[in-house]
C-alpha cells in the first residue's frame, strides 16, 4: 500500500547517472538489453482541445509480459511489443502485441516490432502503427510525429545500485496525431522519455508514483517517487528548464487521490493547501493506472499526466494469468 510521503528527497534516488549527449538528441534504438533486463520508449500527449489523449511505449523486453516472466526473462529480444492506447469520448483503443525477435528489426535510429516502426529522422520521432487491439480485435492504424521542444540533458537513477534508469529524452515536445482506424486528428503537448533496467522491474520496486506536468515558461515538471523492492523509499521532484537542464525541487504536498475501480491507491504532489483533481482516469488496470489531473506546483495550476504502478499485484497469479487477455502473443 503507498502512503503519504512527506517533503523532501529520499537519499535512494535521484542520483545523476551520467549526462546525455549535448545536441545529439533522440532515442538510440541499438544499445544492448541485458538477459533478465529491459528498455522502452514511453510517448504521452494531450491534445490541446482537451479532449484527447494518448501513450505509446515501444518495449524490448516488454516489462509486464507474463511471457518473458514464464521464460525465466534470458532473451528480452525474443519479447517486444509496442503498446498503444488512445483515449477520449471516441475512437479509444488499446493494443498492446507481444512479438518474438524475428518480429524486431534496429539500429542506431530505427525500432521496427512487427508491423509497426519508430524512427528518429534527426529532428522528430514517427511512429508508424499498424496494430490490433486486444480483447476487441479492432485495428490500429495511424502515425505520431513527436517534436521535441526541449532535450533533456541528464540521466537518473531510481535505485542506489543503478540497475533502474530514467531518461527524459523530450520532457517538452509537440504531438502531431493523424489515425485513420479510428478516424482522429490532433494536435497537442507531450512528453517523451526512456527507461532501462538491468532486472526485471518487481526484483527492483514495490511500487512507484510518477508525474509530468508542463509549465508556462517551457518546464517540464516530473515527479518520481515510490518503494524499492526492500522497502527503501526513492523520490525525486524535477524542474527540467527549457535548455534541458534538470534543477532539484523540494518536493511538494503529498495529495491522496481518489482509489481506482481496482482500489489501486493513487499519489500526487501539490503545493500545500491545495487539492489536486482527477480530470480522466485513462487506465484502470489490477496494478496500474493512468490518470489525467488538474494540480498546482510551485505557484502554478497546471495539467498534469499521472501513473501509479503496484509491482506487488503485477507479481501475484491472479494478475498473471489475466494479463494475455490484454497482451497476446504472436511469433
Amino acid at each position: 500500500m503507498v502512503g503519504p510521503r512527506t517533503g523532501g528527497r529520499p537519499a535512494s534516488a535521484g542520483l545523476a547517472a551520467g549526462r546525455s549527449c549535448p545536441g545529439c538528441g533522440g532515442p538510440r534504438f541499438d544499445q544492448d538489453v541485458p538477459a533478465g533486463g529491459y528498455r522502452w520508449w514511453y510517448v504521452d500527449a494531450e491534445s490541446d482541445c482537451g479532449q484527447f489523449g494518448l501513450t505509446i511505449i515501444a518495449f524490448i523486453g516488454s516489462v509486464f509480459s507474463p511471457y518473458y516472466k514464464a521464460s525465466g526473462r534470458h532473451d528480452p529480444e525474443n519479447h517486444v511489443s509496442l503498446n498503444v492506447a488512445l483515449y477520449g469520448k471516441r475512437g479509444r483503443r488499446w493494443a498492446m502485441t507481444e512479438r518474438g525477435k524475428g518480429a524486431l528489426w534496429r539500429d542506431r535510429t530505427t525500432l521496427r516490432i512487427g508491423p509497426s516502426a519508430v524512427r528518429w529522422d534527426g529532428e522528430v520521432l514517427v511512429i508508424d502503427i499498424e496494430e490490433q487491439g486486444a480483447v476487441f480485435p479492432l485495428n490500429v492504424r495511424g502515425q505520431v510525429r513527436v517534436t521535441p521542444m526541449v532535450y533533456g540533458q541528464r540521466r537518473f537513477r531510481l535505485d542506489p545500485g543503478g540497475k533502474h534508469v530514467w531518461e527524459p529524452l523530450a520532457p517538452c515536445s509537440r504531438v502531431d496525431v493523424s489515425f485513420s482506424d479510428p478516424a482522429l486528428n490532433w494536435s497537442g503537448t507531450g512528453y517523451l522519455d526512456a527507461n532501462h533496467g538491468a532486472e526485471s522491474l518487481e526484483d527492483g520496486f514495490a511500487d512507484w508514483q510518477w508525474s509530468r506536468a508542463h509549465l508556462k515558461d517551457g518546464s517540464t515538471a516530473v515527479m518520481y517517487e515510490g518503494k524499492l523492492s526492500d522497502g527503501a523509499d526513492f523520490g525525486m521532484a524535477l524542474r527540467i528548464t527549457p535548455d534541458g537542464q534538470a534543477e532539484v525541487m523540494e518536493m511538494p504536498a503529498p495529495v491522496v487521490l481518489p482509489k481506482t475501480a481496482w482500489r489501486l491507491d493513487r499519489l500526487t504532489r501539490a503545493d500545500a493547501g491545495y487539492t489536486a483533481r482527477v480530470r480522466a482516469t485513462w487506465e484502470d488496470t489490477p496494478f496500474y493506472s493512468r490518470t489525467a489531473l488538474s494540480t498546482r506546483l510551485w505557484g502554478e495550476d497546471v495539467l498534469a499526466v499521472h501513473e501509479s504502478l503496484n509491482m506487488r499485484r503485477f507479481d501475484t497469479g491472479t494478475v498473471q494469468w489475466m494479463l494475455p487477455w490484454r497482451m497476446p502473443r504472436k511469433i
